[in-house]
C-alpha cells in the first residue's frame, strides 16, 4: 500500500513538473521577448561570473608599450592609454554593475515591500506616517538623492549600493501599498482574519503571493535603473575607485581622448551599459505584458 502511495506521489510530482514545463514553454512561445531579454541577461551574467577565466588579460595590469591600440584580434576592444585591455575591463566591470543591481534592488525590495505591506494592511496613522516618509524621499530626484547619500557616506561601491537601494524604496513601497489596499478586503483575506490568523500570517501567506507579479516586473526595471545609476556615480567618482574596472569610471577616464578620435576607450563600456540597461528594460516590459491579466485580455 505504501509503495502504491509513493508511486502515485511520484507520478503526481512528474505530472506537476511536466505541467509547469508546458506552461513555461507556452509563456515563452507567446512572449518571445522574455526569451530574448532573459538570454541577453544570461549572457551578461555568464560573462561576469566567468570573467577570471575568459578575460584574455589582467584588467589592471599596466603595459605602456601596448597603449592606445585600436581594436584588433589581439585586443578585441583595443587598449587604453596605460595599455590595459578594454575587453577584459568590460568583463570585470560587469561584475561590479550586476552586483550593484542585485544588491541595491534587494535592499529596495525588502525595505519597500515591508513598508508597503505594513502601511497598506494597518492603514490609519501607520499608513499616514509611512507614506509621509516615502513622499519625503520622492521629493528628491532619484539620481540627486543617490549622489547626496553616496557623497555623505563616502565614495565606495558599498555605499553606492546602499544609496541606490534607498532610492529604490519608494517605488516598491507605493506599489505594494496600492496592491494591498485592493486585496485586503477580499473574501479569502476576510475569512483568514475571521479564523484568527495574525496580521503577519495574512500578509505573508494570503496577500504577498497575490501581489508578487507586479513586484517582479518592478524589480526587473529597477535593476536597469540601478546599473545606470551606478555608472553615473562611478562617472562622477563616487562609485568604484581606480584601478577597479567599472563601466562608468572607464567612460569618465576615456572622455579626454574623444577629441583625438580615440573612440574605442569609451565604446566598450558604453556598449556594455547600453546592453545591460536595454536587456533588463526589455525583459521587464515583456514580463509586464505576460503577467498583467488586463493586457492579456486586451490582445
Amino acid at each position: 500500500m505504501e509503495e502504491e502511495y509513493s508511486g502515485h506521489g511520484l507520478s503526481l510530482t512528474v505530472a506537476e513538473t511536466k505541467l509547469r514545463s508546458d506552461r513555461l514553454f507556452e509563456l515563452l512561445r507567446s512572449q518571445p521577448r522574455i526569451a530574448i531579454g532573459g538570454g541577453l541577461i544570461l549572457l551578461l551574467v555568464v560573462g561576469a561570473v566567468l570573467a577570471p577565466w575568459i578575460a584574455p588579460y589582467n584588467p589592471i595590469t599596466v603595459d605602456t608599450s601596448q597603449a592606445l591600440l585600436p581594436p584588433s584580434s589581439a585586443h578585441l576592444l583595443g587598449t587604453d592609454d596605460l595599455g590595459r585591455d578594454i575587453f577584459s575591463r568590460v568583463l570585470w566591470g560587469a561584475r561590479i554593475s550586476l552586483s550593484v543591481g542585485v544588491i541595491s534592488v534587494s535592499i529596495g525590495f525588502l525595505a519597500g515591500v515591508t513598508i508597503g505591506l505594513v502601511a497598506g494592511y494597518a492603514g490609519g496613522t501607520v499608513d499616514l506616517l509611512a507614506m509621509s516618509g516615502i513622499d519625503a524621499l520622492l521629493a528628491f530626484p532619484g539620481l540627486v538623492l543617490a549622489i547626496a547619500i553616496t557623497a555623505a557616506l563616502g565614495p565606495e561601491i558599498q555605499n553606492a549600493m546602499i544609496a541606490i537601494g534607498i532610492v529604490a524604496i519608494p517605488a516598491y513601497a507605493r506599489l505594494t501599498r496600492g496592491q494591498v489596499l485592493s486585496i485586503r478586503e477580499r473574501e479569502y483575506v476576510t475569512a483568514a482574519r475571521a479564523l484568527g490568523a495574525s496580521p503577519l500570517r495574512i500578509s505573508i501567506r494570503h496577500i504577498f503571493p497575490n501581489i508578487v507579479n507586479p513586484l517582479i516586473v518592478q524589480a526587473t526595471l529597477s535593476t536597469a535603473f540601478a546599473i545606470l545609476t551606478e555608472a553615473a556615480l562611478s562617472f562622477l567618482g563616487l562609485g568604484a575607485q581606480p584601478p577597479t574596472p567599472s563601466w562608468g569610471q572607464d567612460i569618465a577616464y576615456s572622455q579626454r581622448y574623444l577629441a583625438n578620435l580615440i573612440w574605442w576607450m569609451s565604446a566598450g563600456p558604453g556598449i556594455a551599459i547600453f546592453l545591460a540597461v536595454f536587456s533588463f528594460n526589455f525583459l521587464g516590459d515583456a514580463l509586464r505584458d505576460a503577467l498583467d491579466p488586463r493586457l492579456r485580455r486586451s490582445r
